[in-house]
């Protein structure tokens, strides 16, 4: 059941199917949904009853948010990780947004510092089934890359040009995917509001990359396949003064749409 926006009533339901068959479920996954505090104490009286069998309860990934319909329910907490910004770059609102001034800052040396390629990586390692979005300007990739990508020099580091890390280069005027030095260009959808969201599915081996429209509709752009063999991390190469990248918060969007509904 996970990611079917099961919700604290939903748990009800589920908590009398185990009563009146207590036997027969072992393994319950409910990851990606919203089944709320109650929910989650309901059932977890349920994996540690004798009576059960139910061996296994899985309530990862929680939240208001994963009763949305689409890709959005999976959708992951990002921050942009300071030991990896290149000094050309300077991060804002918590570690949420990367701006490209081109003009030196005076970080501290560290091994995962990107010294001349214009990126960061987030601090989050990606696992499962991940979602999110980035607001762009100016001339961005969005990127995902294992965290082994080399980050001393510029060619060997730059995302997509290399077999570590895949890429999305957003301009005003196109969208270019890169891998292992290969691109593909891809017609920009009308109404795009430079809004990017990626989802990640280790286990399909799965990158998908879509535009975002200003009504939440997600436009396909173009999916990488591959079998994905170690963690992934989110990076952003940022080029040209002003360029930016902003990561999306759906937490806020949830509680907006809240405000709405109440008032």
């Amino acid at each position: 059941l996970s990611g079917c926006m099961v919700t604290e009533d939903g748990c009800g339901y589920l908590s009398s199917a185990l009563s009146s068959n207590p036997s027969h479920l072992r393994e319950l996954d409910l990851s990606y949904n919203y089944p709320g505090d109650s929910g989650v104490k309901l059932l977890t009286d349920k994996l540690n009853h004798p009576k059960y069998r139910l061996e296994k309860l899985n309530v990862d990934h929680g939240g208001e948010f994963r009763i949305t319909a689409g890709l959005p329910k999976y959708a992951c907490n990002l921050t942009l990780d300071p030991n990896t910004v290149n000094n050309e770059l300077v991060l804002f609102d918590e570690n949420k947004k990367v701006i490209c001034l081109e003009e030196y800052q005076s970080y501290p040396d560290h091994p995962e510092r990107f010294d001349e390629c214009p990126q960061v990586l987030c601090r989050e390692g990606l696992s499962g089934r991940c979602y999110w979005e980035a607001e762009w300007r100016g001339e961005v990739d969005v990127s995902v890359t294992y965290k082994g990508i080399n980050r001393k020099g510029w060619s060997d580091c730059q995302f997509g040009l290399n077999e570590y890390s895949w890429s999305l280069n957003c301009s005003d005027n196109r969208f270019t995917v890169w891998h292992d030095k290969k691109s593909t260009d891809i017609r920009v959808p009308s109404g795009c509001i430079k809004r990017v969201g990626v989802y990640v599915d280790m286990s399909a081996g799965t990158l998908s990359f879509y535009s975002v429209s200003d009504t939440h509709t997600l436009t396909h752009l173009h999916t990488f396949t591959s079998p994905f063999t170690e963690s992934l991390y989110a990076g952003f190469w940022v080029y040209r003064r002003n360029s930016s990248v902003s990561l999306f918060e759906f937490e806020k969007l949830v509680s907006k749409s809240r405000d709405v509904a109440h008032k």
